[in-house]
């Protein structure tokens, strides 16, 4: 086995348990592979185990990987924060964007999308934790931009991602994600039809889990530690 069939077998087996723990089914639940910072070889190694869905969250380095790897016919997704001038690429090159959190961000990618390829899948993300620094919305923002993104012709609206801030408490980590949860629960009570929920990381996927998520996004122990990329941002 390779050391990443390694890893992802010991991911499914916790995403598994969690699952038989809190009644959901594993099926449910998508695993995104972050591979921000990992060499093209580490995505093809993983490819090679039967994963399909990569994560990244800087432009340029993710451009480079998507060409490299064109052969694999793999499902990227944006994960970081994007900058207005950034869109253009990112709406033609990828299949997701799970941090969309302004109006403007949205219709630039509405308006680049290309016309041959199908609506790009759109997560809202929530600020959840009110933190300095971290992209999202705040929770009272998302109803409307929500709305906003649904009437955009060449996206869809899936659903929400958030990032919490860090904590070892269990119980604590499930609060983050109930809140997520709830708002998401109150946009589908609205109309508006969504699917996915991104939440969940290496050290609290379990949490995600419990509290409905269907989309975790795991990086390090999938890959192992990320080799040092220093202050590393896009170009």
């Amino acid at each position: 086995m390779t050391h990443f069939s390694l890893r992802l077998s010991k991911v499914r087996k916790r995403i598994s348990s969690a699952c038989q723990q809190f009644g959901r089914k594993p099926e449910e639940i998508t695993l995104l592979a972050v591979s921000k910072v990992h060499p093209v070889a580490a995505i093809r190694e993983a490819a090679s185990c039967g994963q399909r869905q990569f994560g990244e969250n800087f432009v340029q380095e993710a451009l480079a990987k998507i060409e490299a790897t064109r052969d694999l016919q793999l499902e990227w997704h944006f994960i970081g924060r994007l900058q207005s001038n950034k869109t253009r690429p990112v709406a033609a090159h990828f299949q997701w964007v799970q941090s969309v959190d302004k109006e403007k961000i949205a219709r630039r990618l509405d308006a680049q999308r290309p016309f041959h390829a199908p609506p790009l899948n759109v997560c809202i993300q929530v600020g959840i934790g009110g933190e300095p620094g971290k992209g999202g919305v705040s929770e009272s923002a998302v109803e409307p931009l929500a709305r906003i993104i649904a009437d955009l012709p060449r996206l869809r609206l899936r659903g929400l991602m958030a990032i919490p801030p860090p904590s070892d408490d269990f119980q604590e980590q499930r609060g983050y994600f109930r809140r997520l949860r709830d708002v998401w629960n109150d946009l589908r009570s609205g109309g508006l039809d969504l699917d996915t929920l991104s939440m969940g990381m290496t050290d609290d996927l379990e949490a995600a889990i419990a509290e409905g998520s269907t989309m975790l996004r795991v990086g390090t122990a999938l890959f192992g530690p990320r080799p040092s990329a220093g202050n590393k941002q896009d170009p």
